[in-house]
């Protein structure tokens, strides 16, 4: 039964499932911002740990299929190198974890900050919308709301 299970695991249907999987949060974050079980899931352990998880199991297979882990760092020397690393399916899928975790994590930070402030939902439903789709341009958006909102300038927290 567990092998059948690792046949299932296949990086088309691990991404597939990380994409449907994320989806309940942000709808949760858009929607019932505020909310107890909101707070529960977002700001939980429960996602980066099924992501963690996720993460290292990709991890492990791409060892399993030889793909060399240490070329991963060649990525900073230039772009060739960083469109050669993501020319393989599991580091594509590792760096897309990565972004998914990030953009949940940037998410939710930005659902408790504008409850913080006393934002109305509609101020921080297009911030966290391109969060979802965009990460950066979602946090930018946000920071200038909050600016306006709060009418002073921040640079940090």
């Amino acid at each position: 039964m567990l092998f059948q299970f690792q046949e299932y695991l296949t990086f088309e249907n691990i991404y597939l499932w990380i994409n449907l999987g994320v989806l309940p949060f942000w709808i949760m974050l858009i929607v019932i911002p505020n909310s107890k079980i909101t707070r529960f899931f977002t700001n939980s352990i429960i996602l980066p740990a099924i992501l963690a998880s996720t993460y290292v199991y990709v991890v492990y297979q791409a060892i399993l299929l030889d793909d060399s882990i240490f070329d991963t760092f060649k990525l900073y020397l230039n772009l060739d190198n960083l469109y050669t690393i993501f020319a393989t399916e599991s580091f594509l899928l590792i760096f897309w974890i990565h972004f998914v975790s990030i953009n949940i994590f940037i998410g939710s930070w930005v659902a408790i900050d504008g409850a913080k402030h006393n934002m109305s939902r509609i101020l921080v439903f297009f911030p966290l919308i391109l969060i979802y789709l965009s990460g950066i341009i979602g946090i930018v958006l946000y920071w200038l709301i909050r600016v306006l909102y709060a009418k002073k300038l921040v640079f940090h927290d």
